[in-house]
């Protein structure tokens, strides 16, 4: 009967997604096939290590090396990951012979240093391969001796992580194995001739960045301190030229060398701070705070509260050394619209750096490339053809005018910084509510300042508005529309990934964790109230309801995909919230158990060393149910038996609801039994 039912479900599942019929019958035999028990629950296990002794370069000394081979798409994590930033980064105990010397530290290769989206935050992992080797003196050990130990590691893909894992390793002192038979390989190093896979990513990474840097640069013409510069500079070139085709030269000149000071200014910052500035930008919380601050003030300086400016006697060294003529006096001349234009420049440019941050010298050479591109053209183009000079609208209040949308939408980006610091500090001071609010406010200034609604001091007043600048605020009203439901639970999707993750967030008055199982949220929100087996168990028995449990994480992506688009479907609200305990057991929680109730358990090969929450309920799901990748859900009744199958993840809510509604039959039917 229950395999019939299973054919059952799994044939409307299949008719859901539009299957031709040729194929229907076909498939739906191999699916119930691989939803038996052998196939549909199996363990992950990505990660394949192997622990010997090889001869070392070193004279008399042997290197103990640690190799961790991943499937595709896995990574582990470096031993320099700071834990504050989420995963756990990878350990190694050694306990050595009696008289071995004990090794400093164990080495590891140059990891990749790029954003994780488990963590939101740029890290160092291992993919392909994780390596790690120390170098000991093993001269008076005995052939009894051995070499043992712990070693912990944590590994994701870029949709889930499974919990960390310690695994307990034991080998002969005297098994020493030539040298000529050790890996000799450093990932994510490549031969020349194999860059291609390695580097695509990071080329597509540049390309965004470049073209923020572009589009930063052309905001910036837009400004009152650069764009009065552009006629004034062609007329220069051409006025001062014998030649069009000097003029066309000069002006090339001038542009080249704006490029070259913008793009020469991002390689000295990250040259002054280390390779690592850009990392250390978007990773470390307490820099967070200060970049928060640090755009706070640009944004005030762009909205007239004061000016930011250089020494001028900088820009009346460089204006006298412009009158030298020559390429020396053209580069001067570019330095010189560098030093003026500060004020509206550099808070762009500060922005533009911070906004750049992946860890490499080529993040802020190519966001600094397009910002002195886009800063350059408009000079090149004019001197070429100068006859388009007369197409520009003439300077004026409209000017003031973008600088103040543009500190308006700096100081909105500022707080960014201030939730990434939160988000990494666990404070709870910048939750996805207030975030919300703060851009919604933010929009809804920069519209009603458009509209002509209210004015600073600096402005000239204008009788009517025109019809770009109406668009433009009509355009922000409705951004700040569109925000505003993000303030009780509304996904806002336009903005995915920007504010703090919705698990982040006040609602229920903590980070994540429920304190309310209402059915008035059955339109569409869900929160579990339990987060312990045994609370979920004595609910479930008191309302007469199953126990559906949630294995999630913290750091689990598609964990919280299904629950911003697939449990906010209002029926799956309505059976997660009416129907059933939801049991909410997070596998990375780190909190420390009582220590009486530290163990050390076996199942399927590894070992599991429960001394923490998300231990125990990451090794109640390999041992009870087989798998250990989240989300994956369970339903269970008064005796605690799995019914109904499980669950794991998939966006379409029609798959969800289909299990959700046999395993409550099945526990209807066993309640009726």
């Amino acid at each position: 009967m229950i395999a019939n039912e299973q054919l059952s479900l799994w044939l409307k599942v299949f008719a859901m997604k539009s299957l031709k019929p040729a194929f229907f019958s076909a498939l739906s035999l191999v699916i119930l096939f691989l939803s038996s028990p052998v196939f549909w629950c199996q363990m992950e296990d990505p990660a394949n290590w192997s622990v010997d002794l090889y001869e070392s370069e070193e004279e008399g000394k042997v290197d103990l090396v640690f190799e961790c081979k991943l499937d595709p798409t896995w990574k582990v994590y470096s031993q320099k990951v700071d834990p504050m930033q989420g995963p756990v980064p990878t350990y190694f105990e050694i306990s050595l012979p009696e008289g071995v010397e004990k090794p400093s530290e164990v080495n590891e290769c140059d990891p990749i240093v790029e954003y994780d989206p488990n963590f939101m935050v740029n890290l160092m992992f291992f993919k392909k391969v994780g390596y790690y080797w120390t170098t000991l003196d093993l001269s008076g050990v005995s052939a009894t001796d051995s070499i043992s130990g712990v070693y912990t590691y944590m590994v994701c893909n870029d949709e889930m992580c499974l919990p960390p894992t310690d695994i307990d390793y034991k080998i002969s002192a005297t098994e020493i194995k030539p040298a000529s038979k050790r890996p000799r390989y450093c990932p994510p190093k490549r031969p020349e001739g194999d860059k291609e896979s390695e580097e695509e990513g990071e080329e597509e990474r540049l390309i965004w960045i470049f073209i923020m840097g572009f589009g930063i640069g052309l905001a910036a013409l837009f400004t009152p301190c650069v764009f009065p510069m552009i006629p004034m500079t062609v007329s220069f070139f051409t006025k001062t030229s014998k030649t069009k085709a000097e003029g066309i030269r000069n002006a090339l000149l001038y542009g080249f060398f704006i490029i070259f000071i913008y793009t020469g200014l991002g390689l000295t910052l990250t040259a002054m701070f280390g390779v690592d500035v850009m990392n250390v930008i978007s990773t470390d919380p307490y820099f967070n705070v200060f970049l928060f601050l640090l755009l706070m003030i640009f944004g005030a300086s762009f909205l007239g509260a004061f000016e930011i400016q250089l020494p001028q006697s900088w820009a009346n060294k460089a204006d006298k050394a412009s009158d030298r003529g020559g390429i020396i006096g053209i580069f001067f001349m570019a330095a010189t619209l560098a030093i003026v234009s500060f004020s509206c420049t550099g808070p762009l440019v500060g922005g533009a750096l911070a906004g750049a941050a992946t860890g490499s010298f080529a993040a802020p050479t190519a966001v600094m490339l397009g910002f002195s591109i886009a800063l350059a053209l408009p000079f090149m183009f004019f001197s070429a053809f100068p006859g388009y000079l007369n197409s520009l609208p003439s300077s004026g209040g409209w000017l003031n005018n973008v600088k103040v949308v543009l500190g308006l939408v700096e100081i909105g980006f500022a707080f960014k910084f201030l939730s990434n610091a939160d988000l990494v500090l666990q404070l709870g001071l910048l939750q996805r509510e207030l975030f919300i609010a703060i851009w919604v406010a933010v929009c809804l200034a920069i519209a009603i300042y458009l509209f002509g609604w209210i004015t600073l001091s600096h402005d000239t007043k204008v009788e009517r508005i025109g019809v770009f600048r109406f668009s433009v605020g009509l355009i922000f009203l409705t951004l700040s529309i569109y925000l505003l439901p993000g303030m009780w639970g509304a996904p806002v999707n336009l903005i995915s990934g920007f504010p703090p993750p919705t698990f982040y967030s006040e609602w229920s008055g903590t980070s994540h964790g429920a304190t309310s199982n209402d059915s008035s949220h059955a339109g569409g929100h869900v929160e579990a109230l339990y987060r312990d087996y045994d609370e979920g168990m004595a609910a479930a028995i008191e309302e007469g309801k199953p126990m559906l449990l949630d294995f999630t994480g913290w750091a689990c992506v598609n964990c919280r995909k299904m629950e911003e688009q697939v449990w906010t479907d209002s029926r799956v609200a309505q059976i997660l919230n009416e129907d059933v305990v939801l049991v909410s057991l997070y596998v990375d929680d780190r909190t420390e158990l009582p220590e009486d109730e530290w163990r050390k358990e076996d199942y399927g090969g590894k070992e599991f060393n429960i001394k923490t929450i998300g231990k125990k309920w990451s090794y109640m799901q390999a041992s009870k149910y087989n798998r250990n990748a989240q989300p994956f859900y369970v339903m269970v009744d008064h005796d605690g038996n799995q019914i109904g199958g499980s669950a794991g993840y998939d966006s379409n809510p029609e798959v969800f609801i289909d299990y959700l509604k046999y395993a409550l039959s099945m526990f209807k039917k066993i309640q009726i039994n």
